[in-house]
Formats: C-alpha cells, sequence, structure tokens
C-alpha cells in the first residue's frame, strides 16, 4: 500500500498518527481513502465540491503533484505522499518541510559521476557539455536532471524512494552550481584549454562523489552560507538538527 505523511496539524484527527497505509490508484483516490478511514480530515482536505483545497500541497517522492498530473497522478506501491498545507489557506499551522526523495538525489549524482568518466576516459568533450545542459535544465525546471533514469529504475523496483523532510531549493541550487561549472568546462574545451576543461569536470566529479558517498552537499552548504548573509533568494535555512549540507541529521 501507499504511505501518507499527515503535518502536525491534522494529527489530532488521526488519532495522533503519523504514517497510515492508504489505497488508491491516483493521489485523488488516496487522499479520498485517507478521508474515509478518517472521517475528520474531509473538511480539511476537500472543499465543497468534493475538490482538494487549493492550499493543500501533495508531494509525490518529493515533487508537487501539481507539476505532475495533479490528482490524477498515478500513484504505485511503496510511493510515499506527504500533505503540506500552507498557512496563506487560513489554517491554523506551521510550515513543514517537504519530502525530498534524496534516493533521486543519489541516482542524479551517480548518473553525472558515470557519464562525465565515460567521457574522460572516451575523451568526448561533448558528452561533458550534454551532462552541463541536462544540470542547467533540471535546475530550471527544479529536478534533478536525470529524474527520468530514476523513475526508470524504480518502475522496475531496481531502487526506492529515501523520502528525506528536507528543503529543496539548496539541492536545486547546487545542481545548477555543478552545471555552471561543467558549461565553463566546455567553453574552455572550445577554447582549446583542454586541460583546464578536464579539471572543471573532475571538480564535478569529485563534489557529486563527496555528495554521494559520504553524504554530504557542498553546493547545499554554499547555499546555507549565502542564507545566513542575508542575500535575497537564498531564504531557506538548515533543517534543525542537521549540519548545513548533510543529507541526515
Amino acid at each position: 500500500m501507499t504511505i501518507i505523511r499527515v503535518p502536525t496539524p491534522l494529527r489530532p484527527y488521526t488519532e495522533g498518527q503519523k504514517e497510515i497505509p492508504v489505497a488508491g490508484e491516483t493521489v485523488g483516490l488516496v487522499v479520498k481513502d485517507l478521508t474515509q478511514r478518517h472521517p475528520g480530515l474531509e473538511r480539511h482536505l476537500f472543499n465543497d465540491d468534493g475538490e482538494i483545497r487549493p492550499y493543500v500541497n501533495i508531494f509525490l517522492n518529493g515533487e508537487d503533484v501539481r507539476s505532475l498530473q495533479g490528482d490524477r497522478t498515478p500513484v504505485e506501491e511503496n510511493d510515499k505522499l506527504m500533505i503540506v498545507p500552507s498557512i496563506a489557506g487560513g489554517m491554523d499551522t506551521q510550515s513543514e518541510l517537504p519530502s525530498v526523495d534524496h534516493s533521486a538525489l543519489r541516482t542524479n549524482q551517480a548518473a553525472i559521476i558515470t557519464l562525465l568518466l565515460i567521457a574522460f576516459i572516451l575523451n568526448t568533450t561533448w558528452l561533458v557539455a550534454l551532462v552541463a545542459a541536462i544540470m542547467v535544465v533540471g535546475t530550471i525546471l527544479g529536478k534533478p536532471g536525470f529524474l527520468p533514469v530514476y523513475h526508470f529504475l524504480r518502475r522496475r523496483n531496481v531502487l526506492r524512494p529515501d523520502i528525506v523532510a528536507d528543503n529543496q531549493e539548496p539541492h536545486r541550487f547546487a545542481q545548477g552550481l555543478g552545471g555552471a561549472v561543467l558549461s565553463a568546462a566546455t567553453l574552455l574545451f572550445l577554447l582549446n584549454l583542454t586541460t583546464l576543461g578536464w579539471v572543471f569536470s573532475w571538480i564535478v566529479v569529485a563534489l557529486a562523489a563527496l555528495n554521494l558517498f559520504a553524504g554530504f552537499c557542498v553546493g547545499c552548504a554554499v547555499y546555507y552560507w549565502l542564507n545566513r548573509l542575508g542575500i535575497p533568494t537564498f531564504h531557506a535555512s538548515p533543517p534543525e538538527g542537521r549540519r548545513p549540507g548533510s543529507s541526515r541529521s
């Protein structure tokens, strides 16, 4: 069955339960099943027309379902959903961190490392440019660039979601930073500064490997450092009890 995480303000209606197994083939049906199991939730999640209220944000494996197919988004076994009611909706609630699928992030890092190593071994600088483009596009879309690879592996039960309450913005910034470094490497290749171009590429490999194998995101740490300096747009603070850049408490 699918697991749905209920935010703190709504747990009095679920007898204090934080994570609840539910059934349904789509997000809408899953949420409906939740309210059938706990009827007190219905008025908080659905309006009089039976539609999910606009201030109720639902994340499927770390992705806002609004960026997918909304309440018609398909749900598979072992998926995890999280309900995040926003303050703007008028609910008496505190903001909670959204869920981020760290398994998708690790797949992204592994793909980056693998392709850059292949590019170096085969001396194919165009592959560096391709990885840079995928990372930049992913940053613009607010998703891991190699997310389709993760979805492909997850559908075949090779990987499973690893949902963590976390900020999405630092990971997006880290990916964009890596994409910028690889874009600079591509420019260096075009200028026939090949050695320097590979140095830039290896910097990205090293940072991605540090994140993948040691669980420390340098780009995320930089984001939080800029947040402490009060730089505009860097508004997310490190999750409580977690060292800036670390993936776990």
